[in-house]
């Protein structure tokens, strides 16, 4: 029974390490700009999703280029996710400053988009936006060069914008109508896809008879490197004293002269990409899907809220604490250790699934939180109370 419960102890260990390289990049941009990102779970998914295809590229190469295809994986998923990150902050979030209602809405609006994409995807859809992003934002970059329009600069913009929209539903319509479905055929669809672990991860050691997966040591591992450059780079760059004077006090830095718009703008891609990163290592627990990342957005924002705002230590303690605890929970395993207390196995075994071990948990937050609202490590500071 001892080895049992270690080794659930270790599993959970494990998916709360997941959590945490997800909750460091939410925590940092909830932390610094104040924005509730609804998408930061779909980043995940495109993080999966860029490993799912790295992963085939790398199968029809063959030879050794399948053994470390994983390591390639995770930087493209970070340099993805963090792009797609950028063109959000620039295009969305940076207009919402200061409205967490329109954010959080403006948020939830775009995951729904990044969803419904990933199921549609084909060569259609992608030649579409690379031609109206060409004529759209191409004509928007030659109006910026006139300063003479006046009044008629909104009217030219919407022009623009209309005829750009027509050439983009025109081509795609000959391209669909000339090559059917070669062109028009999803790339992934609303199907889960399988990502396979390199030969070196698919087996594990034993120890002490528990059974310790490579793959889950590796998740650790790629868990604990995160953290500590995280830590290096906020503690030790010069971009990472901008993100801490910035958030300290976001006005006092505009006024010595940090570009406060640049700095949002690379805490948001880095959080992004350290999403990436996550949904590289969950793509080595599990099948992929357009729906991967609601299975963890809700628990990510619980690790940032129960660790405290911005607060790194708090955040490892409340992704390690929450993940194991829904694993412990969710496997049966703790009604399995207390069969001697009928009234507390009867409880646990209600609750052993996956979905009612997460409520149990958030029944649980919710009791901690009323007695520590500010989390286990709340801010401190004279700016926390403006």
């Amino acid at each position: 029974m001892l080895a049992g419960f270690l080794e659930a102890v270790f599993n959970g260990i494990s998916i709360g390490a997941v959590l945490l390289i997800a909750a460091l990049g939410l925590a940092i941009i909830f932390g610094l700009m104040g924005v509730i990102n609804m998408a930061h779970g779909e980043l995940m998914m495109f993080g999966a999703y860029a490993t799912f295809v790295v992963q085939n590229v790398c199968k029809q190469l063959g030879g050794v280029w399948f053994e470390v295809y994983i390591f390639l994986a995770l930087i493209i998923a970070f340099i993805f996710t963090a792009t797609i990150g950028l063109i959000l902050e620039k295009s969305v979030i940076r207009y919402l400053y200061g409205r967490p209602l329109e954010t959080l809405l403006a948020t939830w609006g775009v995951s729904l988009i990044f969803q419904q994409f990933v199921r549609s995807v084909n060569w259609v859809l992608i030649i579409s936006i690379a031609i109206f992003s060409l004529l759209f934002f191409g004509g928007l970059w030659i109006l910026n060069s006139r300063t003479d329009l006046g009044r008629v600069r909104n009217w030219i913009v919407a022009m623009i914008f209309l005829l750009s929209l027509g050439v983009t539903i025109t081509t795609g319509n000959l391209l669909s109508q000339t090559y059917q479905l070669a062109v028009t055929q999803p790339w992934f669809g609303a199907q889960n896809v399988d990502v396979t672990a390199p030969t070196w991860l698919q087996t594990g050691i034993s120890l002490g008879g528990v059974q310790l997966p490579f793959a889950r040591l590796f998740i650790i591992s790629l868990t604990i490197i995160c953290v500590t450059g995280i830590y290096l780079f906020l503690q030790r760059s010069s971009w990472g004293l901008r993100i801490r004077a910035v958030t300290q006090n976001r006005s006092m830095s505009a006024c010595l002269g940090i570009p406060t718009q640049k700095v949002d703008a690379i805490t948001f891609a880095l959080g992004s990409g350290l999403a990436g990163v996550a949904g590289c290592a969950i793509s080595l627990l599990g099948s992929v899907g357009p729906n991967t990342g609601q299975n963890y957005i809700i628990d990510t924002f619980m690790v940032v809220v129960v660790g405290g705002v911005g607060n790194l230590a708090g955040t490892i303690v409340a992704a390690l604490g929450i993940g194991t605890a829904n694993f412990l929970i969710g496997s049966g395993t703790l009604a399995l250790l207390l069969s001697r207390v009928k009234p507390l196995a009867d409880l646990f075994s209600f609750f052993a699934t996956t979905s009612m071990a997460k409520v149990l948990v958030f029944a649980l937050i919710i009791v901690f939180l009323q007695w520590k609202p500010g989390g286990i490590f709340p801010q401190k500071g004279r700016t926390v109370d403006l």
